[in-house]
């Protein structure tokens, strides 16, 4: 084997190494894949518009739902913007749990106040 071709095969076996923890940013194993929990009439207390992930917290009752979504650029690509929801604006949504049990989940769609519904991952 030349020496030329040895460095090309080490150059890409780097190259492999250090892209494989980009690959592997986190399980989706927290959240409850098997359920499916629907809430109407929910109240919108934040909306965090950031990387790596946009979060939502909705209120329902005294209780605060953290949901997490998908990356401020997937969700552009689902017709999100940045400005798609504000706290206080009143929204239907369909989610993962947790699977300890916590208040929140995945997101998975919203219905908006004007009945437009957007998909979050």
């Amino acid at each position: 084997m030349k020496l030329s071709e040895l460095c090309t095969i080490l150059v890409g076996v780097g190259l492999l190494t250090v892209s494989l923890p980009a690959e592997a940013h986190h399980s989706f194993a927290m959240f409850d894949q098997t359920k499916t929990i629907e809430f109407k009439g929910v109240t919108v207390s934040q909306f965090q518009w950031s990387n790596p992930h946009v979060y939502l917290l909705a209120q329902k009752g005294n209780t605060v739902y953290t949901l997490e979504c998908s990356s401020p650029s997937g969700m552009r690509g689902l017709g999100w913007k940045f400005n798609s929801v504000k706290p206080g604006d009143k929204v239907d949504l369909t989610f993962f749990p947790l699977r300890d049990g916590r208040p929140g989940g995945e997101l998975r769609s919203i219905i908006l106040g004007d009945g437009q519904t957007l998909k979050a991952w």
